[in-house]
This record gives structure tokens, C-alpha cells and sequence, in this order.
């Protein structure tokens, strides 16, 4: 069986179900969004908050996805940097509970943290202080972190760090390794867009996009994005929300529908979708059958807050997926 080992900002995710948008308003949060905050401003925004329902959970995309995969029953390591303390400590022991490799460095900073803030129709922006997350750089990388893996997973809120993505992708590909890329957010693309066409052309065998990211890489709607995309690597994926998502490879092309969910929190519905393709890609199933189980993940997490599922939506999927396999 293949193995999978993923790279991004080790943090752990603090969700707040919103009464209104007033927050986002307050601290300039565009709706949707990830922002990167210092410390300073995300104490600001818990305590602008501390009477609101919050839940806890490690996370960070890349993790999301990682952590879906071994669910799954996929062999996986995670490469992150924590820092000394009881959220390192949580986040570390989280994965190893469910059986993941943790290549964990330490940072001079506290472990990092998301702030989830979940609007009343379910959209979620994000207010990130990266913390040790942001040391990790490709002075920590060896070529030994990436042997005995057959695909390596990038979340794209590690693109400001050329050196380090652009060292990760030399070693996975040293490494024979087959490597997808998540876009995770327009304005990370918007940012680094010159040295992302510059790395999805040379490195990149699968792209994960959903429409906003998309059109900021194009500048064009879903299928034309779709094209451009498919032309710079081997498998391009843009999820259209609601309308589903396109997969696109040489010259095929498909167009797998959603699986209707109760929406609570979308937190994690592109890193669940993602877990779920790589998973089809691993078992050697159609394109268009890796859609749809990505659509399964993507749809039974958007039915719980966060990006974690327990035990009993765990069966719920595999017995869905005795019909796929």
C-alpha cells in the first residue's frame, strides 16, 4: 500500500461559531479568507470572542488531509514545526494516536493556532497566528524525511516560504514521489501566483483548487481554469461548491456531483475532499471515482464542526465506500 506524507503549518485549530459577522467586520477579516495575524491580534480576537462556544482540535490543511488518509487506513508521516509547550504537546500526541508518523521539529515560538470562525450560514474565515509553524524552513529538511513515501502532500499556506517548498519538491522528487499541491486560499495565490505557475510547471503532478483559488491562478471561470491548470500538470481538481468539482487529466475530463450533507461547518471540506481523491488514486480507481469519494469525505465533515470526525462517521464512510471500491 502507497504512503503519504504531507508538509504544513502544524497549528491547532480554535473554532467559534459566530452570532453575525460583526467580528470579521471589527478586524478587517475578509469573509471567506485566511489571514495570517500576529500574536498580538489574535489574543485581540478570543477575547473579542470568550463568550462565544469555541471547540479545540489540532489542524493545519495539510494535517486535515493527512489525518483523513490515516482514518482511511493509509500509512502516513506529517513534517511540521511545534512549539515547547501543551499545544505542541496536544498536536503531536493527536497524530500519533491515529497512527501518524510525526516528523516534528521544534520552534523558539508557540505552537501555532487557527482561529475558525464559523458565520451563521456555515462559511468560515480563518485568523491564523503561524507561530513555530512559520520557523520551519529548508535547513530542517533531509532527504532521509522523504524515503520510503510514495506520494507527498503540499498545503499551499506554506507558499510564502520559497525555500522551503521549492527544497521539499527537489527531495520528494528526488524521491520518485508523486506530489499534490492544495492551493488553500485566493489570496495566498494572488500573492506568490508567479512563483506557483513556476513550481506547479516543474514539480507538481496533482492540484487541488476550488473555484476562487482557480480564478486567481487563471484569472478565468472553472472550466477554462480547469484547462489552464490540466496543461501545467497530470491531475487538476476544481471544486465548484455546490455544483461539485472537475477533474481533469490529458485529454478526459469529468464532472462529479456533491453528496447532500446537513452543513454545520465547511472547516475542512477541501482537505477532506482531498484526503478521499489521493485515497482513489492509492486503490487505482477512475478519476472520476476518486471525485466521488472525495465528495463522501468532503460531505460528512461539513456535518460536524471542525475538521475531526469521530468513530461512528468513520463507519458511516467506509460502508459508503464498499459501494466505490
Amino acid at each position: 500500500m502507497a504512503k503519504v506524507l504531507g508538509i504544513g503549518n502544524a497549528l491547532v485549530d480554535i473554532l467559534i461559531r459566530l452570532e453575525n459577522e460583526d467580528t470579521l467586520d471589527k478586524f478587517s477579516l475578509p469573509r471567506g479568507s485566511m489571514q495570517l495575524v500576529d500574536r498580538s491580534q489574535s489574543d485581540k480576537i478570543l477575547n473579542e470572542t470568550q463568550n462565544l462556544k469555541k471547540q479545540q482540535s489540532s489542524g493545519g490543511s495539510a494535517a486535515n488531509t493527512i489525518n483523513g488518509l490515516a482514518n482511511l487506513g493509509i500509512k502516513t508521516g506529517f513534517i511540521g514545526k511545534i512549539g515547547n509547550d501543551e499545544f505542541g504537546n496536544f498536536f503531536k500526541s493527536d497524530m500519533q494516536i491515529k497512527g501518524i508518523d510525526p516528523k516534528l521539529f521544534f520552534g523558539n515560538n508557540e505552537t501555532g493556532r487557527a482561529i475558525g470562525m464559523i458565520s451563521p450560514d456555515s462559511e468560515r474565515t480563518f485568523a491564523t497566528y503561524l507561530g513555530s509553524s512559520v520557523e520551519l524552513s529548508e535547513k530542517d529538511l533531509t532527504n532521509d524525511l522523504f524515503k520510503g513515501y510514495d506520494y507527498f502532500h503540499i498545503e499551499g499556506y506554506l507558499l510564502q516560504n520559497h525555500k522551503l517548498i521549492e527544497q521539499a519538491l527537489i527531495y520528494a522528487k528526488k524521491n520518485n514521489l508523486i506530489v499534490s499541491l492544495d492551493f488553500a486560499s485566493f489570496n495566498v495565490v494572488e500573492e506568490n501566483l508567479e512563483f506557483l505557475k513556476n513550481i506547479t510547471k516543474k514539480y507538481v503532478d496533482i492540484v487541488f483548487a476550488n473555484e476562487d483559488e482557480a480564478k486567481s491562478f487563471t484569472g478565468e471561470e472553472p472550466e477554462t481554469a480547469l484547462d489552464i491548470i490540466s496543461d501545467m500538470c497530470d491531475i487538476a481538481v476544481v471544486k465548484i461548491g455546490k455544483k461539485g468539482s472537475l477533474i481533469k487529466k490529458n485529454n478526459d475530463a469529468y464532472r462529479v456531483g456533491i453528496i447532500e450533507a446537513n452543513c454545520v461547518d465547511t472547516t475542512g471540506a477541501g482537505d477532506l475532499y482531498a484526503a478521499g481523491f489521493l485515497y482513489g488514486l492509492i486503490k487505482n480507481l477512475p478519476l472520476n471515482k476518486c471525485g466521488e469519494i472525495g465528495s463522501i469525505l468532503s460531505a460528512k465533515v461539513i456535518e460536524v464542526v471542525g475538521a475531526k470526525m469521530n468513530s461512528d462517521k468513520w463507519k458511516e464512510i467506509k460502508n459508503e465506500l464498499k459501494y466505490i471500491l
